[in-house]
């Protein structure tokens, strides 16, 4: 400890690339809630997914440090290009030995794919480019087959350990909240999550779901300005806020009786209700949506297509392939609506608008006596106006001129 308190003291001496202070961490998610911007991330992410790319985008650092390959050729995956595109140096597959020789707050600099620390090259990778990212991409492609496979037989695996829930409903606790028949808004922290529920609110507004939060997508909906009424997941990327907001919490467990958030939950001093089984907190969200007889569920920032599944990173989302089968026609995919629909006022609308308003005011005015009273003053007024623009584009009568109409002015004076 005290080693690594000199070392974070120590000056980075001037010279080319990129300095800053590291943040290091080898779950992305949780590296995310600490980065700020200016500060080089330190991780270690093989397949860099769109959501935790987009995460690291939103802390601004001036560059990632990736300890395994950001692209290991098993599937396409669009962080790295994500990263780039919000002009982020990515330097990849720098080796493992980084997350034991960095420390969080060491002063680093990055230059040429060389990490720098005290002036001591300590570890060196590749500087990816649009290019070098095309080039993974490609040969990801074909890696794709190979992934199938693994993903059918990841398939078959879950649905002879959970036959009886996806079939039989067997294992589905009981809970306070009531869903029958109510709709069910279901939010994941995936990609599009934050436009999505913007185009959502209308639905929201009117509709009234049922709004459950699935780990980090209890604290999207909060951020949103809403309240979830259920919290489902292993709690380990949602904020003790959520957890205290009032919603009933679902700790997800897995079948070997792991329940990694039941502790933390219970800190709080809240018990919640324990749901075993296998597959994703995604799965359980909505496996007890339908349980409970929600009448439908949409589904916002989870995960439907095979690329989907894989940049998750995990052989068990085939569950969630399942589970969709399961549900059936009661479920409807909100990804992406933020890029389909978005809702547009027009200048005319907005004239419309106003207008209808201010008629409004009118009308509410005429009703009070003070109003009538203002209304027969403005009417006088442009009465007398009006009398006035007449008299200048309106020839006299005769009568009206005088008795010298047609004398110069000296001599009808004189």
């Amino acid at each position: 400890m005290r080693r690594s308190l000199v070392r974070r003291s120590s000056p980075v001496q001037a010279g080319p690339g990129i300095c800053g202070r590291a943040r290091v961490d080898r779950r992305t998610k949780n590296l995310t809630k600490r980065l700020k911007p200016g500060e080089i991330a330190v991780i270690d992410h093989m397949d860099l997914d769109q959501v935790s790319a987009d995460a690291l985008v939103a802390c601004r650092p001036a560059a990632v440090v990736n300890a395994a390959p950001s692209i290991s050729g098993r599937y396409p995956t669009v962080g790295p290009e994500t990263l780039l595109a919000a002009g982020i140096l990515l330097v990849d597959d720098v080796g493992a030995e980084v997350m034991e020789q960095v420390h969080d707050g060491d002063q680093l600099r990055v230059h040429d794919g060389e990490i720098l620390l005290d002036e001591r090259v300590i570890a060196k990778g590749l500087v990816q480019d649009d290019a070098s990212v095309s080039i993974a991409m490609e040969e990801a492609r074909a890696g794709l087959a190979v992934q199938l496979e693994s993903f059918v037989a990841n398939t078959m695996d879950y649905l002879q350990r959970e036959r009886g829930l996806l079939l039989d409903r067997a294992g589905v606790p009981e809970i306070r909240t009531k869903l029958d028949d109510k709709p069910v808004l279901i939010v994941v922290r995936g990609y599009h999550y934050k436009d999505d529920l913007a185009v959502l609110r209308p639905y929201i507004r009117e509709n009234r779901p049922v709004l459950i939060g699935v780990d980090g997508g209890a604290d999207a909906i909060l951020e949103a300005g809403y309240t979830p009424h259920l919290v489902v997941g292993d709690m380990d990327s949602v904020t003790d806020r959520a957890l205290t907001c009032g919603a009933e919490i679902i700790v997800h467990a897995y079948r070997d009786g792991r329940a990694p958030g039941l502790e933390r939950v219970r800190a709080l001093g809240i018990e919640p209700v324990v749901f075993s089984a296998t597959g994703t907190s995604e799965d359980v969200a909505m496996l007890l949506a339908d349980d409970k007889g929600a009448s439908v569920i949409v589904a916002v920032g989870t995960h439907n297509t095979l690329v989907d599944f894989l940049d998750k990173g995990r052989s068990g989302m085939a569950s969630t392939w399942l589970t969709r089968l399961r549900v059936g026609d009661k479920i409807v995919d909100a990804k992406g609506v933020s890029r389909l629909y978005r809702q547009r006022i027009s200048n005319g609308q907005l004239v419309s608008l106003l207008l209808a308003g201010l008629f409004a005011v009118a009308v509410a005015l005429y009703a009070t006596p003070g109003g009538q009273v203002l209304y027969h003053l403005l009417g006088a007024r442009l009465d007398d106006l009006w009398a006035f623009v007449t008299s200048l584009v309106t020839e006299a009568p005769p009568e009206a001129r005088g008795p010298w109409p047609d004398l110069p002015a000296a001599e009808w004076m004189s």
